[in-house]
Formats: C-alpha cells, sequence, structure tokens
C-alpha cells in the first residue's frame, strides 16, 4: 500500500474555549493508503495535551510506510500490531493511519465498517452538542441555536461555572451532561459543584480532576450524587482497569485509542469492568467523526459533534444533525473528500 499525506486546516465557526484553553483553527493531517486502485482515508487530529503535533504526526506516518509496503492489508491486526510497537507517542497518528486501513478494507469488500463487525446502526445513540466556555450572553445565543439537539453537553471547570450553567438554564431545562475537563483542582469544592449540578437536570460529569488524581477522584464517586466519567485519565485499553472503582465510565477517543481497533478493545475491557462507555471526539472533520461512529451502536452514550462547528467541513459523512447520528450503507467509513 502507497502512504501519502496532507495537511487540513479546519476553520471553526467561532472560537472554542475549554478550562484549559482555546482555538479559531486546527490544523490536522490527512493520510490516504492506495492499493488495487482503491484509496483509504485516515485523519489525525493532534493535540497539545497529549505532547504531540502535526510536524511529529506526519514524520510518524512516513516513519511505518514499510509496515504497509511488506504487510497484506487484510491482515489488520498484525499492522496494528507493529504500529503500536512502532509509534509510542503520537497516538493521533496511529489513530489516522487505523482509519485508512480499515476504511479501505470495507471498501474492498463493498461493506460499511460497522457492517462487517455486525453492528446494528438503530442502536446508535443520541449525540450531545458541545457548547464551549463563553460569556453568560453567548451562552444563551448558542443554546438558542442548538434548539434541534435534545441533548446539550457544557464545558466548565472555570471560576463561573454557576454562571454558565445559569446562562444555558435560562433558555432550556432539556438534559445536560457537563466536563470540566480537569479544571477543578480541589475535591471537596468539586463535590459541592457536583451537588449543586445534580440540581441542574445535569446527567453525569466528566473529568472533574486532573488526570492521575485516582484517591481525590475515587473519594468524589463515593460521595458524589452524579456518575462521574473519564477522559483524559484514559486513552487505550490497558488504561481501564486501573479506573476500577474509580470512576463509573470511559470517554472513547480515537484520537487518544490510536484508532478503531484499540477503541473497540476498550469496549470490551469496560463492558467486563461493568463501566458505562461515551463515544467522543476532538475538533475533526466529518471523516474522523464517520470513522468513531463505525462504534457508536456499542456505547451508551455520543459526543460526536465537533464537525459541526467547522466553518467548512473538507470531507462528507456522517453529521448528527438534530443529535440523530444516521450511519449509512457507504462502504468504509462512509466518508469522501468534497
Amino acid at each position: 500500500m502507497n502512504i501519502k499525506t496532507g495537511i487540513m486546516d479546519l476553520q471553526l465557526k467561532e472560537r472554542w474555549q475549554i478550562s484549559r484553553g482555546g482555538l479559531d483553527t486546527k490544523q490536522c493531517v490527512l493520510v490516504t493508503l492506495e492499493k488495487d486502485g482503491i484509496t483509504g482515508y485516515g485523519e489525525a487530529s493532534p493535540n497539545t495535551r497529549y505532547g504531540e503535533s502535526v510536524e511529529l504526526t506526519l514524520e510518524r506516518i512516513h516513519s511505518v510506510a514499510d509496515i504497509y509496503r511488506t504487510h497484506h492489508p487484510f491482515h489488520y491486526r498484525e499492522i496494528k500490531a507493529e504500529l503500536d510497537e512502532a509509534i509510542t507517542d503520537q497516538s493521533c497518528a496511529k489513530a489516522a493511519l487505523d482509519m485508512a486501513l480499515l476504511d479501505w478494507f470495507g471498501k474492498k469488500w463493498d461493506l460499511p465498517v460497522y457492517r462487517i463487525w455486525g453492528l446494528n446502526p438503530v442502536a446508535a445513540p443520541l449525540s450531545t452538542f458541545t457548547i464551549g466556555i463563553a460569556s453568560p450572553e453567548e451562552i444563551r445565543r448558542k443554546v438558542r441555536e442548538a434548539a434541534d439537539f435534545p441533548l446539550l453537553k457544557i464545558k466548565v471547570g472555570v471560576d463561573n461555572d454557576d454562571e454558565i450553567i445559569g446562562a444555558v438554564r435560562a433558555e432550556t431545562d432539556k438534559p445536560l451532561r457537563v466536563d470540566a475537563n480537569e479544571g477543578w483542582t480541589d475535591r471537596q469544592l468539586a463535590l459541592e459543584k457536583i451537588q449543586w449540578l445534580a440540581t441542574q437536570n445535569v446527567e453525569f460529569v466528566e473529568q472533574p480532576m486532573p488526570a492521575g488524581s485516582y484517591d481525590d477522584v475515587a473519594w468524589l464517586r463515593e460521595h458524589s450524587p452524579l456518575p462521574l466519567v473519564a477522559d483524559e485519565d484514559v486513552k487505550t485499553a490497558k488504561d481501564i482497569p486501573r479506573l476500577k472503582g474509580v470512576y463509573d465510565g470511559i470517554n472513547i477517543k480515537l484520537m487518544k485509542s490510536g484508532g478503531l481497533l484499540e477503541g473497540l478493545q476498550m469496549v470490551h475491557v469496560a463492558r467486563a469492568m461493568g463501566l458505562k462507555i461515551m463515544l467522543g471526539c476532538m475538533i475533526e472533520s466529518a471523516l474522523a467523526i464517520s470513522a468513531a461512529a463505525q462504534l457508536a451502536p456499542l456505547v451508551d452514550w455520543a459526543d460526536l459533534d465537533s464537525n459541526l462547528l467547522l466553518s467548512h467541513d473538507p470531507f462528507n459523512g456522517i453529521r448528527a444533525n438534530e443529535g440523530k447520528l444516521r450511519l449509512t450503507n457507504q462502504p468504509g467509513l462512509g466518508s469522501n473528500p468534497r
């Protein structure tokens, strides 16, 4: 198989802000794998939180080109094993390669990936629409603009969390899911916030404290009236056993896991441990969103909306309009360049 790469500049409609920073444009890496006249597409969205960059992602992708030249693409599990050994730092690079290979595989067989895995598309949960940190006035406007979405995810983890939720509640009483993005550092203060959030029709809280704060989060879970979901505390399947008794669920993101195959493994491990599963995303185009959606029938919650935040999406594919993830019969990942 031949590997090619390119850069995609994803311009957001509005500035995206969470507790640890914000951005107006996201630079992603496009990967193509070609063989037998078929092209598979993959996307990497590097995240500085995990020490990733576009430059290192490109370097890692091209460093493993020989793996794809010397292995038959049908042997994708062997390829994954070699990738895991060769790339240990840029998980998003592995994710892009994994996506592209499975996209090629599905196109070769003329089947969507989720059908190859025997999944029922109607089992996919509704996706939330996420509202980032902003002024109360901006939040109220964004809530009104998201009127068609039955579920909202609200970014918190700052000093004025009560104002943020208050602005949302001034416009709607629909269920909320809250993400602190490691923003709360004191467990007693975090508990007080969660106790108040429980009175605001909030369903669960994602990553309340900094990753690695296992003892504090375990204490918090013991006292919390709401379920706690790990995000930054979990990347791959090997991280999950450590979270037993600490969290009630995990957030699987392909950019953290290194792709769909590892994501599938995470589903199995989480289920065996009795954990709930959320399927999330970074700032990505419809390509990576469509890839993640292949796993949607297996999870409890979905947050696959970031391509809706873009002013121009370079790929077609799955869009969670009104929160509905409509998996199509298009082969592979069901996403191609516009």
